[in-house]
């Protein structure tokens, strides 16, 4: 069974910092390719980041030079560190890949950046 399972999320301060994980399981994590998306309120559902199973990164204009997404083959889990953070970064955070044909979500995990 193929599982994606995001942690890490709550509630921080703008220019806080926060890193999210996705724990995997049911598929061979290193040759796939893994994205970071986003659901702010009220809006649909937006990339953020990818990295390629070779460690080639792509970044939304809107997050490009504060996050940083990377990855741990062996313990098969992808990262999302999220650095100076906004109020309009504010969303459901899912970690989702394409496996086996099918594109697959996580439950996803609540960024919530306010003062």
């Amino acid at each position: 069974e193929v599982q994606l399972v995001e942690s890490g999320g709550g509630l921080v301060q703008p220019g806080g910092s926060l890193r999210l994980s996705c724990a995997t399981s049911g598929f061979t994590f290193s040759d796939t390719h893994m994205n970071w998306a986003r659901q702010p309120p009220g809006k649909g559902l937006e990339a953020v980041s990818m990295i390629s199973s070779d460690g080639s990164t792509v970044y939304a204009d809107s997050v490009k030079g504060r996050f940083t997404i990377f990855r741990d083959n062996a313990k098969k889990t992808l990262y999302l560190q999220m650095n100076s953070l906004k109020p309009e970064d504010t969303a459901v955070y899912y970690c989702r890949a394409t496996v086996f044909g099918h594109t697959r979500l996580g439950q996803g995990t609540q960024v919530t950046v306010s003062s």
